[in-house]
């Protein structure tokens, strides 16, 4: 079996910008501090480099508050991306801007044309299959144009559902490697991860689910020593980032980049 789920020569990553203080949020917990979020970010770009990805770092855009979250943009596999669409009016825009990006490292670029809406926060890759949460950025229209689109690729796409209350269905889940899911309770008790090996988060910091596994590395959000030590214990190599000012805006580490290696 591959490890094309997690090994990745690529990145593209964008510095988050002053307006970063005013993008949505599910609950108002306090603006992010900018200066801050740059601190962590700058370690979020070093640990991807670290691996020998090349990282593109795309400066702020303004225009779009939430547009350092760059996952929610596209969907980038080794044989094409495909631009998304966003279910937010606020952020309709960022796709298009990740187009003339993505077209200089692929020859294959497609887009979602709606009327249905998805996210990338929403789409969880594994090596057998891409699993896709309903939630209240992607419905179920969007999902099966997502559907049509990967299938020229040989992938199959299974719909899931997002646990009420939770913004993406990466909010509560990453992969770790071929056969492994990091998960929050809820979300595993919905049986959506039925012959993967699923490891739980310790009781409390379910916020810490939405980690990534890019090459070697697992980044994983710092202030959730429990979690860290199941996953020390299971063998994992660790990079903890600061994520306080991301999680202010509901995003995680894997909303932060686009992981790839293009073909």
């Amino acid at each position: 079996m591959s490890n094309r789920s997690y090994t990745f020569t690529h990145a593209i990553t964008r510095q988050p910008g002053r307006s970063i203080v005013d993008g949505l949020r599910a609950v108002d917990i306090g603006a992010p501090n900018h200066a801050l979020f740059l601190q962590h970010h700058a370690d979020y770009v070093k640990a991807l480099e670290s691996t020998g990805a090349k990282v593109t770092i795309l400066p702020a855009l303004e225009e779009f508050p939430d547009s350092v979250f760059v996952e929610d943009a596209a969907l980038c596999l080794p044989q094409g991306a495909i631009l998304m669409r966003p279910g937010t009016d606020s952020r309709l825009g960022e796709a298009a801007t990740m187009a003339p990006v993505l077209a200089d490292l692929y020859e294959e670029i497609l887009t979602l044309e709606g009327p249905g809406t998805i996210e990338g926060g929403d789409i969880l890759t594994t090596e057998r299959e891409i699993l896709v949460g309903t939630s209240e950025r992607t419905n179920a229209r969007g999902i099966e144009e997502l559907r049509g689109l990967v299938a020229r690729w040989g992938y199959k796409l299974r719909e899931v559902q997002t646990p009420e209350g939770v913004l993406h269905f990466k909010t509560d889940c990453s992969l770790l490697d071929n056969e492994t899911i990091l998960s929050t309770e809820r979300l595993a008790a919905s049986g959506c991860f039925e012959g993967y090996r699923v490891i739980h988060t310790a009781q409390g910091e379910e916020a810490c689910a939405n980690a990534i596994r890019f090459n070697d590395l697992v980044l994983m959000p710092d202030g959730f020593p429990k979690t860290e030590e199941i996953l020390r214990e299971a063998g994992y190599d660790l990079r903890k980032i600061g994520n306080s000012e991301a999680a202010k805006l509901d995003g995680g580490m894997s909303c932060l980049s686009l992981r790839f290696s293009p073909h």
